[in-house]
């Protein structure tokens, strides 16, 4: 039959023989197989009392209970599946293991009450498994264990399970399509499956179970379309009226089924007589056959399976060796490039033998001298034990190794998109007979251009040689001197701003006790004093968030304050110059241009960048209304003009975006970098196309402006992690490719450009700065942090306003 052909198809005789082996497991039983039942519904459900359940058990490794697994279905769906046809070997596999389940309760003096459709569920190779569900529990689970708390314990989770049953029927198909409503025919099914002596009163018997099977057995054997039909032929089943198709196609199952719905319990067969009936024994002419077929394909498809995961692996091994073998041509042509620059230095090198070098060596002899240093005088001569003997740098080999592949996948992309404007702009053709002429030009620059392409693919050398050496020249920050002030009328110390001046003689502090402080640097790290007094003071009416120096006028300073105001200062004369009141909120941020000393530019609250120009003249100074503004959506924290250009501008907002304007041109960013998961606190520039970009989402990173051409920058060149900056405004500064920032663990942490992990660390001691006296307070945290120009010293401030100069050191 085609019905038959297709449920053959899923292979429900996967498990051939099993009718044999679990007759052996009976056999072998000497304890109630139920109990699987319950370590069945608790392995479904995580119970934390498997324990005592797997101490109830039989054993382990049972045939008719197990995990459930995908493509499982419970055995009432599939008896009520609206295509499903009637294959007779198929309904007597279902039935045989059925029948053994009870059989192996009654072996053992239970009555089991839930031989019931929705108690059992089928594997996709129809392989029959009991549980217990809330339909199937109303009773208990067996005679013996009616009085049993675990009974009810087992009761509870089984009614669980057929809720969760119920729930993914009503998701999978709407109950008003469904022939056979999930909860209706669970509601029938206790009524279907009641025998006549339960139904007048009498307790339940191994013959009651017996009466159920017969039900089941119709259910097999005699599919109906519709709802309203099957509670019209279960009607009559009850009386033993069946359906005149089931008489005619299967009149040996129909017989059978008579015989096990006899309304007199001692009129129907025991388990040992029904297992031993015609029925069960009689041999099917194809049964073998077709077990031995099925388990044959399911073989074939185990090992198509196996074959497929294998093929699967060599591809992906594969893949990987194509990709290992182009990494290592990338890395013996890198090799073989650098062997030649050495080759050639070193034959320079050659020429000043007969001269004398300075005592003084090179900032990069120096380093690798120090290096050289830890290595222990037996192993000086291993040309590798430089870098083996460097703890640092291997503890920080696999980042190394990232950044120089990153760098070189940037480099290798770079010539490739030139390599392709070269190709694309190239004359190959032209009109007049003008293209052979050109394309002798062409030839004739080949040799050259080659010698370019050479230059392009060794340009990555440089730029990560001379991260690699200041990454190690320097390994720790020393304090070179603490500034030890008291301010006693104030109860808050916190330095929101640190600025050094033009020529790095004076430092500024500015914060929350509504004054600017100017120290001389090198008084402090010259003289070891008790106290250190500012050379100048300067009060402000409000609490101060930034203070920036003017680049060319050395005394003059400006600052910002929580009332949303820009203040001009002359140190010299310890005099307000001007003041500037068009924000609307509190200031965050302040910057004069290096290359515009007259412009500066402010950033507040209110979500605007304003301009202003100011400038002396005749003695007079001269300001006037804020000559640009950018609006933004959000607050904005932080403005930075480039060292080399007073046309341009960044800034960072509470949006977690930098923003980069050309400011010929303020209507829309020139750039936009997104990357950042919180407010962004600080930028800097780096250099003229590089920017770095602080955030309290724990990171610093670093972006390349050139590589926004569409104006959106997604991509930065590196996220530098290692502090923790989740709440706070921790300071960011920049040096000569060092990067410095502060840490809500009270610490200074410096970086480098071309590496995302940390250069070096220092941790403040937690300390008040009015008694000196150390303090139990974990909530003090690094509030600014400034460089002294291109030095390797920089001055740092803690939110407890202490402030030490510190100094890289190797």
């Amino acid at each position: 039959m085609e019905g038959s052909s297709n449920s053959n198809s899923r292979g429900f005789f996967n498990t051939s023989g099993v009718s044999d082996r679990n007759t052996e497991r009976v056999t072998a039983r000497s304890k109630p197989s139920l109990s699987h039942v319950d370590e069945y519904v608790r392995s479904v459900f995580g119970s934390s009392t498997r324990k005592s359940f797997e101490e109830d058990s039989l054993g382990t490794g049972d045939p008719f209970v197990r995990s459930l697994e995908w493509g499982d279905v419970s055995l009432r769906q599939w008896l009520d599946k609206p295509e499903r046809c009637v294959d007779v070997f198929e309904c007597l596999h279902v039935f045989r293991q059925i029948v053994e389940i009870v059989n192996v309760a009654h072996s053992q003096g239970i009555v089991v009450h839930n031989v019931r459709p929705s108690c059992f569920v089928m594997s996709s190779f129809n392989h029959v498994s009991f549980i217990e569900s809330a339909s199937c529990s109303d009773s208990g689970s067996a005679d013996s264990l009616e009085d049993d708390p675990v009974s009810h314990k087992k009761r509870e989770d089984a009614g669980s399970y057929n809720k969760i049953l119920e729930r993914q029927v009503e998701k999978l198909e709407e109950e008003k399509k469904q022939p056979f409503p999930m909860k209706h025919v669970l509601a029938m099914e206790t009524s279907w499956y009641t025998s006549p002596e339960e139904e007048f009163g009498s307790p339940s018997t191994c013959a009651s179970d017996v009466y159920r099977l017969g039900v089941l057995l119709f259910e097999l054997f005699c599919p109906v379309p519709s709802r309203e039909e099957k509670s019209r032929t279960m009607s009559s089943l009850r009386h033993r009226v069946l359906p005149p198709q089931i008489l005619l196609k299967c009149p040996k199952e129909a017989s059978f089924c008579l015989w096990l719905l006899h309304p007199e319990p001692s009129c129907r067969p025991s388990m040992s007589d029904l297992l031993q009936s015609e029925f069960m024994t009689e041999p099917r002419d194809n049964l073998e056959e077709r077990e031995a077929a099925i388990e044959l394909r399911d073989k074939i498809e185990e090992q198509e399976s196996l074959l497929e995961f294998l093929l699967m692996i060599q591809q992906r091994k594969q893949e990987s060796a194509y990709r290992l073998r182009d990494t290592v041509s990338l890395l013996s042509s890198d090799i073989e490039q650098v062997a030649k620059r050495q080759l050639v230095l070193k034959q320079k090198g050659s020429s000043f033998s007969d001269l004398s070098f300075p005592e003084e060596p090179s900032t990069l002899l120096a380093s690798r001298k120090r290096f050289r240093q830890v290595i222990p005088p037996e192993e000086t001569n291993d040309e590798e034990s430089l870098f083996l003997e460097s703890s640092r740098l291997m503890r920080n080999f696999k980042m190394l190794e990232t950044v120089y592949f990153l760098t070189r996948r940037r480099q290798l992309k770079a010539s490739a998109a030139l390599g392709k404007s070269l190709t694309r702009h190239s004359p190959l053709s032209s009109e007049n007979g003008r293209g052979s002429e050109k394309s002798s030009v062409s030839n004739s620059a080949a040799p050259k251009d080659l010698s370019q392409n050479d230059s392009r693919q060794g340009g990555w050398i440089d730029p990560f040689l001379e991260g690699l050496c200041k990454y190690l020249s320097f390994s720790k920050l020393r304090v070179k001197a603490d500034l030890k002030q008291g301010d006693l009328l104030n109860s808050s110390n916190l330095v929101c701003s640190l600025a050094f001046d033009r020529d790095g003689e004076f430092f500024a502090t500015a914060g929350v006790n509504k004054k600017i402080k100017i120290f001389e640097c090198d008084s402090i790290v010259n003289n070891n004093r008790d106290i250190h007094y500012p050379v100048v003071e300067l009060a402000s009416r409000s609490k101060l968030s930034s203070a920036c120096w003017n680049s060319y006028i050395k005394s003059q300073i400006a600052s910002s304050n929580f009332e949303g105001v820009v203040q001009i200062w002359d140190v010299s004369r310890s005099q307000l110059v001007t003041e500037m009141k068009e924000h609307k909120k509190r200031v965050w941020s302040i910057d004069i241009s290096s290359a515009d000393p007259t412009l500066l530019a402010s950033g507040s609250d209110d979500g605007t960048v304003k301009l202003w120009i100011f400038f002396w003249f005749c003695k007079t100074f001269f300001q006037g209304a804020s000559i640009g503004t950018i609006k933004t959506k959000a607050n904005v924290c932080c403005v930075q003009f480039p060292s080399d250009s007073g046309r341009s501008l960044a800034f960072g907002s509470a949006d977690h975006k930098v923003y980069y304007y050309d400011l010929r041109n303020p209507k829309i960013p020139l750039s936009t970098m997104i990357g950042h998961s919180k407010t962004v606190s600080y930028v800097k520039f780096v250099d003229s196309s590089t920017l770095v970009s602080s955030s309290t989402d724990n990171t610093l990173k670093l972006w390349d402006l050139s590589m926004s051409a569409s104006g959106v920058n997604e991509t930065p060149l590196h996220s530098f992690a290692g502090h923790t900056n989740l709440k706070n405004f921790v300071g960011l500064s920049v040096s000569d490719g060092y990067i410095a920032t502060g840490s809500e663990t009270n610490e200074v942490f410096v970086y480098h450009k071309a590496f995302p992990m940390p250069v070096m660390s220092y941790m403040f001691s937690n300390t008040d700065s009015t008694s000196g006296l150390e303090v139990d307070d974990a909530s003090q945290f690094i509030s600014s942090i400034c460089w002294r120009g291109q030095s390797s010293t920089l001055v740092a401030a803690n939110s407890n306003g202490n402030i030490k100069i510190l100094e890289m050191v190797a």
